[in-house]
This record gives C-alpha cells, structure tokens and sequence, in this order.
C-alpha cells in the first residue's frame, strides 16, 4: 500500500494530534485538580507508561513494514520517536521539580543511591543524543551509517525502561503491566534478530 505526499500528511497529521491528547488529557487533569489523592504519582505514571508506549511504536515500525509491506511508515517512526522523548522529559521533569525542587545534587544523589532511579535516568540520557540527532540535518552530518549505529541505542534504551519499570512497581508487587512490557519489548526485539539471522544465511 502506497500513499500519495498528500495523503501521508493527512494521516501523519492526524495521528500527531492523537498522540498530542494525552498530554492535553493531563493539562486538562492539573488544571481541573483531578489528579487523585496523590498528583506526584499521578503525573510521574502517566508520563513514564506513555514513553514506553511510545518507544514500543516505534519499535513496532519495522517488523510492521515487513509484515504488511507499507513502506510508507517507516517514515512515522520519527515523529513517535521524538513523542517518546517528549513523554520521557516530562517524566524527568516531574521528578526533578516534585521530587527535588530542581536541587541537581540532590537529585544525582538520588540517582546513585536507587537503582530503579539510575537505570531510568540511564535511559533518559541516552534517549537525549537520538532527539538531537532526529533531523535530516544531522543524518547527512553523521553519515547514514553512523546515525543508524547511533539510533540503534533505541535497543538497548527500552529493555531499561522496562526494566525501570519493573524495580519501580516492586515495591507494590504489581507486575502484570511490567510483565505485558517485557513480553512486546523482547518479540519485537527478537524479532529482529531473527530476520538479521536469516539475512546473513541468503
């Protein structure tokens, strides 16, 4: 399936606003004061589900091109990638303002002591270099095979996210979403080592 140049930007349009709604949905939450006995965990939820939502798009791009052969994605993965990282820098923001009260020391303090905090800021920093790099700009800058080298740290970035997830619901012994994340991350993952396989064997 192909669509026209016009056609793509009426479905990319359309679904840049669905992926803009649920941070309307939380605006609209905070202003509203309908955030639940406790807005910290509120927001702090919200942001972080919706960066691995995100992430597993984008994710999804690839083997979704193969299967169905609309080559026309591809071209999505982009813009659902730099929504991950716009997802993810909320959720820092949320616990470097509500946690810290932008405190840098004490918050790198935080990071170090709690594991579950420094595999997530892990993820979040190397999530920084692929925004910054998103443009065509620094495609040709970098050369297309060192930004797909560099883009391949997605791999890598979302099994620590999952994994974040799951030390942070530890505490409430509440794994089946964790669990539900580990099982997308490592077939879409697996995938792809399986297709590399095969490539090498033809």
């Amino acid at each position: 399936m192909n669509l026209s140049n016009r056609q793509f930007s009426i479905v990319k349009g359309i679904l840049f606003c669905v992926a803009s709604l649920p941070f309307f949905r939380l605006l609209i939450a905070v202003f509203t004061n309908d955030l639940g006995a406790n807005p910290i965990e509120f927001i702090t939820r919200n942001t972080g589900d919706w960066t691995l939502y995100f992430l597993c798009i984008t994710l999804c791009i690839t083997p979704a091109r193969k299967i169905i052969g609309w080559v026309w994605l591809v071209r999505l993965r982009r813009m659902f990638g730099l929504y991950a990282f716009f997802y993810a820098s909320l959720h820092f923001l949320t616990f470097l303002w509500f946690d810290h009260f932008f405190d840098v020391a004490e918050m790198w303090a935080d990071v170090i002591k709690r594991p579950f905090i420094t595999v997530g800021f892990s993820a979040f920093v190397l999530l920084i270099p692929l925004a910054l790099t998103s443009t065509n700009k620094m495609i040709k800058r970098l050369g297309s095979k060192r930004w797909q080298w560099l883009h391949r740290l997605v791999y890598l970035i979302v099994p620590l996210g999952v994994l974040h997830y799951f030390w942070m619901k530890a505490g409430k012994h509440d794994f089946s979403q964790p669990w539900l994340f580990a099982g997308i991350v490592t077939v879409l993952l697996g995938a792809r080592v399986i297709w590399r396989l095969q490539a090498k064997r033809v």
